[in-house]
């Protein structure tokens, strides 16, 4: 059998029609360098793509639906049943009767990837491109620039981090005079923490990282382009037609891979219409087919029922897995929300090795390791570390301990690599693979993939873990600060609970938008199931076996609050006391109070990027949740799609 069918016209339809497409007032102008006629043209081609996006989103909302109304959980898909949109069973692709890809030679050894923006929240060229520099000097081995849930939104962040990766891609003037600053500071830290400098020849290592991106999932609209209609359009199709149109040809010069990083797939059908954009864009631009490759980032419960059909649908576009842990564990709840036997404890207690995360990364390392039908294997790179090494002398070293710790536990599960989040971490977590030696793990020896009952079951495994108003606390006070550093546009950003603030025995966290999802989630599932505590609490008078009741919610929601507007403009900038902070405040009540749970937090913060009107905000979620109840529909697309665009900061990069 073959892998996905060739978009369109191999099943019997009439070539597509291009949907008409409307740019916010401005972007043309200030972003000529990105919106050029043959970014435009790329994206024209691949608009048709839009319809059926928005069908599987909606299809979507309709399996949350009705698993809730009939407390049904996910299952396993019919053996015999065909992958939608391609030539497949389910079988065939489980039994490794696809043709898969080679790992082309630069994703060979993927040790340590990197993550992170190329771009700053309303900073000039100057200072965005030296997120850029810090990445590509930093040691990784990949470099994941994020255009999704650690990049602001707010003003033309999406458009400025694609700005920035053409400018260093293209070794721009700019851009090289900062790398060398850069990298004398990078000298400098090193010289402090190792006794020696990180970079011996800054040039050189420039071409050391492959590059990787991340555009925003099938979930979320752009906020610059929309359907001529006023609908919303894709964040998905524009963030990969103007990276890949813009920088294809300065990797392939360079001999590097073009890779992305899919994120949020919940079905195999939804890989597979990745798998249409991707050809459709290799054959837009005159690409050998398999041009572009991609790992998928294993985020939703449902997804890992469907991993061998992912990998399938995805075809020669796939080289691996990622195995995160925010958004699945955001996932598992949501898709359990119905179920009030279903609660999960505090969230420094689900690890990766705690009951159903302990299932699921099983499973990936036997979905790659299962060959396809050319006897290739598929790469699995491991979760993320979020620790960052600034701190007490006592903080740093035992911060780093559980780091490494980790990092050896996943080397000695199979997993080829691993995420960081922070450029320091690569120097302290990457050598736990150059120890191992071993370029990867692919084909190493694991069991069969198996699809019983009983692997259903193990994939919503609970185990015993405390409940406690210290762990409600901790929710809510990064839930609260995640909100507000998003209205900022800070989508990665360095937090820890309230009650911290000033120990530095406590590290701070490199956290994106998954913290602020798993944070409401979980308290949304304490409130309604009526979580039952498992410790005393002096300072609530809470007793182990009390339920989180909405009288608690509602005071640790007032307290954790007077914590962080008390707070030193440190931890939270004192511009945002009066203006984010008091709308993300409003989202995280409305959110956690809702009688049905709103799919995603992200929606809500997106709705009240770039104003500061707090009666705005309430009326904005109000409508969203009250839809939403109503007809099961998000709203996602940009409600100041027309209001004047900020002149862009600094012009163009030189």
């Amino acid at each position: 059998m073959g892998q996905s069918e060739e978009p369109g016209a191999s099943r019997g339809e009439n070539p597509p029609t291009m949907m008409a497409l409307e740019y916010r007032a401005g972007v043309e102008r200030d972003y000529s360098d990105l919106f050029t006629p043959a970014a435009k043209e790329a994206l024209a081609s691949l608009s048709h793509w839009d319809a059926d996006r928005v069908s599987l989103m909606e299809a979507r909302t309709r399996r949350r639906s009705e698993r809730a109304r009939h407390k049904r959980r996910i299952e396993f898909l019919d053996p015999d049943r065909l992958i939608p949109r391609t030539k497949l069973t389910v079988r065939e692709a489980r039994e490794g009767k696809f043709e898969g890809s080679e790992i082309p030679a630069d994703l060979q050894r993927q040790w340590i990837q990197g993550t992170g923006p190329a771009a700053r929240p309303g900073a000039p060229p100057e200072a965005s491109l030296r997120n850029v520099a810090y990445a590509l000097l930093s040691g990784a081995d990949g470099w994941m620039f994020d255009g999704e849930d650690a990049l602001g939104q707010i003003s033309t962040m999406s458009l400025d981090n694609q700005r920035n990766l053409k400018q260093a891609y293209q070794r721009s003037p700019l851009f090289l005079r900062i790398a060398q600053e850069v990298a004398g500071e990078m000298n400098a830290w090193g010289q402090q923490f190792f006794g020696r400098p990180i970079i011996s020849d800054w040039e050189k290592q420039l071409d050391f990282t492959t590059k990787i991106f991340r555009p925003r999932g099938l979930h979320l609209d752009d906020r610059h382009v929309r359907r001529a209609d006023g609908r919303g359009f894709s964040a998905s199709l524009v963030d990969t037609a103007l990276y890949v149109v813009h920088n294809h040809q300065a990797l392939r010069d360079g001999g590097s891979s073009i890779v992305l990083y899919l994120p949020k797939i919940q079905t195999a059908e939804e890989a597979a219409l990745w798998n249409d954009i991707l050809s459709s864009l290799e054959a837009h631009l005159g690409m050998p087919s398999g041009t572009l490759k991609v790992y998928v980032l294993i985020e939703q419960v449902e997804a890992s029922f469907q991993l061998m059909e992912i990998r399938a649908a995805l075809g020669q576009h796939f080289v691996g897995f990622n195995t995160g842990r925010w958004d699945y564990i955001n996932s598992v709840s949501d898709a359990l929300a119905w179920d009030a036997g279903f609660v999960n404890p505090n969230i420094d207690a689900i690890t990766m090795t705690y009951g159903y995360m302990r299932n699921y990364e099983d499973r990936v390392r036997r979905a790659v390791n299962t060959p396809d039908k050319s006897g290739r294997f598929a790469l699995w790179q491991g979760g993320m570390e979020p620790n960052i090494p600034v701190g007490s002398k006592e903080g740093v070293a035992s911060s780093m301990r559980k780091a490494v710790s980790g990092a050896e536990r996943e080397q000695r599960e199979g997993a080829s690599g691993k995420w960081v989040a922070h450029w320091k971490m690569v120097h302290i977590v990457r050598p736990v693979w150059e120890k191992a030696g071993e370029a990867n793990q692919l084909g190493r020896k694991f069991p069969a993939l198996t699809y019983t009952p009983s692997d259903a079951d193990g994939l919503f495994e609970l185990e015993p873990a405390p409940c406690t108003v210290r762990g409600a606390r901790d929710l809510l006070s990064v839930g609260l600060q995640y909100g507000n550093a998003f209205g900022q546009g800070f989508q990665a950003a360095a937090l820890k609970p309230a009650d911290y603030f000033g120990n530095d025995d406590v590290l701070y966290l490199m956290e994106d938008m998954a913290t602020g999802e798993i944070r409401l989630s979980i308290l949304w599932e304490w409130l309604h199931k009526g979580a039952g505590l498992t410790q005393d609490d002096p300072s609530t008078r809470s007793k182990s076996g009390d339920p989180f009741s909405a009288e608690l919610f509602q005071r640790l929601l007032e307290e954790e609050y007077g914590k962080l507007h008390g707070a030193g403009n440190r931890d939270v900038h004192d511009n945002s006391k009066g203006t984010t902070l008091p709308i993300a405040r409003e989202i995280v009540q409305a959110y956690v109070t809702s009688s049905i749970k709103p799919p995603w937090y992200v929606d809500l913060l997106n709705l009240n990027l770039n104003h500061h009107d707090l009666e705005e905000a309430r009326r904005r979620i109000g409508s969203y949740l009250e839809t939403f109840a109503g007809t099961g529909a998000r709203i996602t697309q940009n409600l100041d799609f027309d209001r004047p665009l900020p002149r862009a900061k600094g012009g163009h990069p030189s």
